[in-house]
């Protein structure tokens, strides 16, 4: 009864896991909408796929280790069992599989009449079957370790995701199983020869020839099968939204498993064969309900590849029509343009921001530059411009975050370039994960010391800056720069602590700031107002304080791109919340929250959603609008996406989503943005030109020490040379 009880208390909630899933079916669903073009359908089940692949390795995962670990611990939203979530989890994936198959389908033939074809065994022509059998005799066969499979073989470790073939064999009275791992070191796909764009992929060729390896012995019930592997995750890494009892838990199950368990079996076809299965469930320790089926492909990595093979022709017909970010604003924080600004991604470039940092490596009024870096492209020109500052003398202060899931290599890589450069490194904070996205440039201009912050929505990422949804603010007000001072002077000795006038910052901080402003609102009965556009709502105190919100009459509209956790719309408890989610051409990325209306309102942004890894367990910053003109822009930015009808969906009080009802008009907001930004260009480069101003020239400094002592060394120099020009 204690079960039941606390199952049904926050009717109002649904399960994390689930939620995901319902929103990565959203993702899929992109691939039948009648106004996404039919290239780019193919990316959207790609998407779908490696978003589910992150998911089991991830999320799965993570539950899976739970059960181990505590077997009657509950989802603190729904009261599920780790094993009664993973039980639901499968019932969902297994319909998702056959809609993947079903919008796969209908995409291959669709674009096979746009000579873009991929091919089965059957389909090639007697000159490909010759190409594909030269290809595989040269560069596949001699890299293959075939196996036979049975209990007097060892069974062969299979690596998370990799696709291998196998086959049953029949030896005399004796059965076994022939396998073959395909080389992660081949191609996903061989294309054909020829001006259209026909493939094959790799373990088809290989499942093509697989009787060969195995000699004299007869194959019967081939197969191509792939097993997903929990994630090697540190406890304390992003993908657990836990507790600390979670936690200690989790470090001793970490000790004591053995290599990580295999949580999902994909299969090409059936487990037909009672000898094949029984052998892949006993060694791979799974069950029936762990294993799925699937028509087409298994992986669809190298759908984004086959861009580049595109003629211009098939470009303007098959994918979304070109566009680049716009420059809609010259030089920035300038003499001459002072005003706070605000920079929204992907709509307007990233190269306004990237100048200014450009132009303070080079100003001798510019003392210090001081930034967190959490994600970065692989070619960032903003390393090359803090490592610029340092090398010109100034105090560059980079904190960069090493253990940013799947980019922790390339983080690696880009400290070692900024500390050959001199700058001083900070390699993230023990337990928490900096996730803020806040840039400081502090100058002295004649004796007095002035800051220019900007804080972001979005990573300082040169790439996704062309894909996400991001808001990038940039302002010269006093205060914010002195708790910008702060944040950097306490990060830097591991305070997380420190107070701010302005600034939200997590973990100290934030939630209780969140919380602080709902309340408010609460006060306020009808005439409250709370406005928040985020990634994911998980965080039950902030959930639960939006309920009570709501109960008290307060407006409240909501745009989430992903998980949400509050169930909207449910009579006396939140009837008076509207959710709504975009997915579309762009990651939805940006987070906003606006408590009140009109003079009152209080308008943030922010690097964090409302989730408990990032209310609690992560180092984030929100940052107050103030400047009126950007205020405006922010507003208008949320009516545009309000007013979506044909990207937008409506989550409904059973946690699912519906399109926009008694819509007449035809909205898309990413497209009604784009077009706004291309405007707004076009009235800069309509505009008369100011002249510009030559580049500030360095003084001459005698060459530089590198090493421990640069500093010190650098400001003798300094101190040196002005000595010498007083003399003068």
């Amino acid at each position: 009864m204690a079960e039941n009880a606390s199952k049904s208390k926050y009717k109002y909630m649904q399960n994390r896991e689930l939620s995901w899933l319902r929103f990565n079916e959203r993702v899929l669903q992109e691939a039948v909408g009648k106004d996404t073009p039919l290239y780019e359908k193919l990316k959207f089940i790609s998407i779908f796929v490696s978003n589910l692949d992150e998911f089991f390795m991830v999320r799965v995962g993570s539950l899976f280790d739970l059960s181990i670990a505590d077997k009657k611990a509950i989802d603190n939203k729904t009261g599920m069992t780790p094993s009664e979530q993973l039980t639901k989890i499968y019932e969902a994936v297994a319909p998702l599989y056959k809609k993947k198959d079903e919008i796969y389908d209908t995409v291959s033939r669709k674009l096979k009449k746009h000579d873009i074809t991929h091919l089965k065994p059957d389909d090639l022509t007697a000159d490909e079957v010759k190409f594909v059998r030269d290809y595989y005799n040269n560069y596949v066969e001699p890299i293959l370790s075939p196996q036979l499979l049975d209990e007097h073989h060892p069974f062969p470790f299979i690596a998370s995701k990799q696709l291998c073939v196998i086959g049953k064999i029949q030896r005399k009275k004796n059965q076994c199983v022939g396998f073959a791992a395909v080389p992660p070191t081949l191609p996903p796909v061989l294309f054909m020869p020829g001006k259209k764009i026909r493939y094959i992929h790799i373990e088809d060729i290989i499942y093509m020839y697989f009787d060969s390896l195995f000699g004299k012995y007869t194959i019967t019930k081939k197969n191509i099968i792939c097993a997903t592997r929990n994630a090697d995750i540190n406890p304390n890494d992003e993908a657990y939204e836990i507790n600390e009892d979670f936690r200690s838990k989790m470090k001793k199950v970490l000790k004591k498993r053995r290599r990580l368990a295999v949580v999902r079996l994909e299969t090409a076809s059936p487990l037909e064969d009672d000898y094949t299965k029984k052998l892949l469930r006993d060694k791979l320790s799974i069950g029936d309900s762990q294993i799925f089926v699937t028509r087409s492909p298994i992986s669809l990595g190298y759908v984004f590849d086959i861009e580049a093979r595109l003629t211009p022709e098939q470009r303007l017909g098959l994918c979304y029509r070109p566009f680049e970010p716009q420059v809609t604003r010259g030089d920035i924080m300038t003499d001459e343009n002072d005003g706070d600004v605000l920079l929204s991604y992907p709509y307007e470039s990233m190269e306004p921001f990237l100048n200014m940092l450009k132009r303070a490596a080079r100003d001798p009024e510019v003392v210090s530059i001081k930034i967190t870096i959490y994600r970065l492209a692989k070619n960032a020109k903003i390393i090359e411009h803090l490592c610029a500052a340092a090398e010109n003398g100034k105090e560059v202060l980079v904190l960069i975050e090493l253990r940013a899931r799947f980019d922790e290599q390339n983080n690696i890589d880009w400290s070692e370039r900024l500390e050959q450069a001199g700058c001083t490194i900070i390699y993230g904070l023990e337990n928490y994960k900096v996730h803020s996205k806040v840039c400081l440039i502090t100058k002295n201009v004649n004796g007095e010391t002035r800051y220019i912050t900007q804080i972001g929505t979005g990573n300082y990422n040169e790439k996704t800056a062309k894909q996400y949804t991001d808001f990038s603010l940039i302002t010269q007000n006093r205060e914010i720069g002195e708790d910008a001072a702060d944040f950097f002077s306490n990060i830097s000795i591991s305070n997380l602590d420190g107070v701010y006038k302005h600034l939200w910052v997590a973990p100290n901080a934030m939630k209780d700031k969140i919380i602080g402003y709902i309340d408010e609102e609460i006060k306020k009965g009808r005439d409250g107002e709370i406005f928040m556009k985020v990634n994911s709502v998980t965080d039950k105190d902030v959930i639960k304080k939006l309920r009570d919100a709501s109960v008290a009459g307060v407006n409240i509209t909501m745009l989430v791109r992903g998980i949400c956790c509050l169930l909207p719309q449910i009579p006396g408890v939140t009837e008076n919340i509207r959710v709504y989610s975009i997915v579309g051409r762009f990651l939805e990325h940006s987070r906003i929250y606006s408590f009140g209306r009109g003079n009152e309102e209080k308008l943030f942004i922010a690097s964090a959603d409302i989730m408990t890894r990032n209310m609690d367990n992560r180092v984030e910053v929100g940052c107050p609008i103030y400047s009126d003109e950007v205020k405006e822009k922010i507003h208008h930015y949320i009516k545009i996406c309000l007013s979506d009808t044909l990207q937008a969906r409506v989550l409904g009080s059973d946690g699912t989503y519906s399109v926009k009802a008694d819509t007449l008009s035809s909205v898309n907001a990413q497209e009604v943005l784009m077009n706004e930004a291309k405007q707004e260009a076009k009235t800069l480069l309509a505009a008369p030109k100011p002249q510009p101003k030559p580049e500030p020239e360095l003084k001459p400094e005698p060459e530089k020490k590198t090493g421990f002592f640069r500093s010190r060394y650098n400001a003798f120099i300094e101190r040196l040379y002005n000595n010498i020009q007083n003399q003068k």
